[in-house]
């Protein structure tokens, strides 16, 4: 039976279809931009712009875990399909974050996996879930791709002061435990954290970004202090500020001993910084 892949034109998706293909899956690929050119293409979004569904071996959403969740739980999906679905380990970092709209953040995210977790339990359906760190390789993420591309754009690179440790993921290495998941009896009823193979301050990230732009820039170091005055400024740095010396990182032991998936360290290039073709 097919594979319906929600969020397939996002980040993970563009890695996750060829990796489905090499593994003989057949998929249905959903999203809003759809068209006709590739039968395997749908169009529609969560929560409540879905098309009909033929009997589906599993659903794999890459997309927002709230959207996911009260879409399942108000539909019937033929058989007991395997659901596999990326949240973040936002849900753990920012629970205590002084910023109230990440506070929230992390505590949808909870909800709705234990949402979707009720929801499969109730049906039979058997269920993964990976919690990411942060997000990069496709050229597409909303964290470090546009602070690269809007160094190169003004030759100026800013280098935040920061000890807390990173653990940045490649959204290739996201799509290949989705496929392990797939193929994997003992997967079923786990959240797998995954973070990168290398773990290093935020400083150092920074440093290793600006290294890997492809083009000439201006290292200028920012101090804590001008980081502090910034937010008051721009009220919405607050959350990233205060959290540059707290350790995001993701511990990798399930992930491995289960899936058999070892992450790449973060060794960067100019193509990690474009979208890809």
């Amino acid at each position: 039976m097919t594979v319906l892949v929600i969020g397939a034109s996002g980040q993970i998706g563009q890695f996750l279809l060829p990796r489905l293909t090499e593994s003989g899956f057949d998929y249905l690929a959903l999203s809003r931009r759809a068209t006709g050119a590739d039968p395997r293409w749908i169009r529609g979004g969560l929560p409540d712009a879905m098309p009909d569904l033929p009997p589906l071996r599993a659903v794999i959403s890459l997309g927002p875990l709230d959207h996911l969740a009260p879409w399942l739980a108000a539909t019937r999906l033929a058989g007991t399909p395997h659901l596999v679905a990326t949240s973040s380990m936002s849900a753990e970092t920012k629970r205590d974050s002084a910023v109230p709209a990440e506070r929230e953040l992390s505590r949808r995210l909870r909800d709705a996996e234990t949402t979707l977790v009720a929801t499969c339990a109730s049906r039979g359906m058997p269920w993964t879930l990976l919690r990411p760190t942060l997000i990069y390789g496709a050229g597409i993420d909303k964290s470090l791709t546009p602070i690269v591309q809007a160094a190169l754009r003004r030759r100026v690179f800013p280098l935040p002061a920061g000890h807390g440790l990173r653990q940045p993921v490649h959204a290739d290495d996201i799509a290949a435990a989705v496929v392990a998941a797939l193929g994997s009896p003992f997967a079923r009823g786990k959240t797998f954290p995954i973070g990168g193979g290398e773990r290093m301050s935020a400083r150092e990230l920074f440093r290793r970004a600006r290294r890997s732009a492809g083009g000439a820039t201006l290292p200028v170091p920012i101090p804590r202090l001008a980081l502090r005055l910034a937010t008051l400024v721009v009220p919405a740095l607050r959350g990233p500020v205060e959290r540059l010396d707290d350790d995001l990182v993701a511990d990798n032991g399930e992930l491995e001993r289960v899936l058999d998936i070892h992450p790449r360290p973060f060794r960067p290039s100019p193509d990690t910084w474009r979208p890809r073709p």
